[in-house]
């Protein structure tokens, strides 16, 4: 299978909006841990450009979708076919950001599974629930400093790798008896098709003692999961970075920007 391109309404218009974005963010959002030479222009985007058209036009470009309720705007990121980014249009640096476990407030990490009709949008097809992964990376591994969850594929062997051992995985943080792609991970399950008011950032923080103190080491992944029963559910992966074993705590390499497991049989 070829995967498709964007399918907006307008393919003129897109490939428009995509290069503003492209030349603004002036291809900071790279797969891989990146030294922003930029590290505010995700931020111009949303707030410089979606949120002032969104004011004057209606229209949220060039994001994709601009939730003001919410306080949430989607961006697609323009070096891969079909990853788009969840960002807060209100300024919050990243996973360490105090607000983030304040009481109340928005869960980003619903809007974000929400956000995924837009990366079926891109991809072309609807696509199941356990091909889908939304991660942030550590302060040390992250290019931008305003807080994104990206949303996109999940790698293949990660997902094979959750769906031989999820027997193993529970209810509370625990570490892995299996590396993910060369990596040890703490992990723990979610029931449920949706993630509602139960928020990853807070569940890390309660759940793990050094997180709570160091949040701003963590990475973060939430793979969505259909479990053996046939119930829906997710996977949440921590890790945290140790500089001095050049380990970035670089969540994002747990997604596939090719989307080859759209391709499986």
């Amino acid at each position: 299978m070829t995967l498709d391109r964007p399918t907006l309404a307008n393919p003129v218009r897109t490939r428009a909006l995509l290069w503003v974005i492209g030349a603004v963010l002036g291809g900071m959002m790279a797969a891989g841990p990146a030294q922003a030479s930029h590290p505010n222009a995700l931020w111009r985007v949303v707030h410089g450009l979606c949120l002032r058209d969104k004011r004057i036009s209606g229209l949220p470009a060039p994001c994709l979708a601009v939730d003001r309720a919410k306080g949430v705007a989607v961006v697609p990121d323009p070096s891969t076919p079909t990853q788009v980014l969840l960002v807060p249009t209100t300024r919050l640096a990243g996973i360490e950001s105090r607000e983030l476990q304040a009481p109340g407030g928005t869960n980003y990490w619903q809007a974000a599974w929400d956000a995924r009709r837009w990366f079926e949008k891109r991809v072309g097809r609807p696509t199941p629930r356990d091909q889908v992964a939304m991660a942030i990376n550590s302060a040390a591994s992250r290019s931008q400093e305003q807080l994104h969850i990206h949303v996109d594929c999940v790698h293949p062997e990660v997902r094979k790798a959750l769906m031989r051992n999820q027997a193993e995985i529970g209810y509370a943080w625990a570490p892995l008896s299996f590396p993910v792609l060369g990596e040890w991970f703490l992990a723990r399950r979610l029931d449920g098709a949706e993630l509602g008011s139960r928020d990853p950032f807070k569940l890390l923080a309660r759940g793990d003692v050094y997180a709570r103190a160091h949040m701003d080491t963590e990475t973060l992944v939430v793979i969505g999961a259909t479990f053996a029963d046939g119930a829906p559910g997710f996977y949440l992966l921590s890790d945290h970075a140790d500089l001095d074993r050049h380990m970035p705590a670089f969540g994002e390499r747990l997604l596939d920007h090719t989307c080859a497991v759209l391709r499986e049989p």
